[in-house]
């Protein structure tokens, strides 16, 4: 095998690892869409309810876009919502007069709590039969993809 040949192998392999990834995306969605339904949340809403609840600090809506790879919009206006239930609240931001940042609600909290819970319960049962090194592979390899990628769009290079 040509080293050309190996590489266009492994654009083949990544191109068929993209496509499941987008698959698994869509099925994540509507798995967490499900587990969390009950206590008010969707998966987006968990997302941006979980990089408030991890943040070391409250951050702005357009920073935990950042965080999470995602457009400030569609944060902005699950932020809203998640405001509008009192789960999270906006407070004064000294950096910036109009970026408000995004604080934890007990309310908030407590269903963030909940959704973890439920959470480390189904990611068990997903588990089951597979190797932790397995998924620790898996896992850094879409960590060094998604590196890539932020890379290439840093330096103008992306798609």
């Amino acid at each position: 095998m040509t080293r050309d040949d190996a590489s266009s192998a492994a654009a083949q392999a990544l191109t068929e690892l993209i496509l499941e990834i987008f698959r698994l995306n869509g099925r994540l969605l509507d798995a967490g869409d499900a587990l969390v339904a009950d206590i008010g949340l969707t998966s987006a809403r968990w997302q941006t309810l979980g990089a408030v609840a991890l943040s070391p600090q409250p951050m702005s809506v357009a920073q935990i876009a950042r965080a999470m790879g995602l457009a400030r919009q569609s944060v902005q206006r699950v932020a809203n919502e998640l405001e509008r239930d009192g789960l999270i609240r906006f407070a004064p931001n000294p950096q910036h007069e109009r970026a408000k940042l995004a604080v934890l609600t007990e309310k908030g909290a407590a269903a963030y709590r909940e959704a973890m819970a439920r959470q480390a319960l189904w990611a068990a049962r997903l588990a089951a039969g597979s190797a932790a090194a397995e998924i620790d592979a898996a896992r850094a390899l879409l960590a060094t993809l998604r590196a890539r990628l932020e890379n290439e769009k840093e330096n103008g290079n992306g798609a």
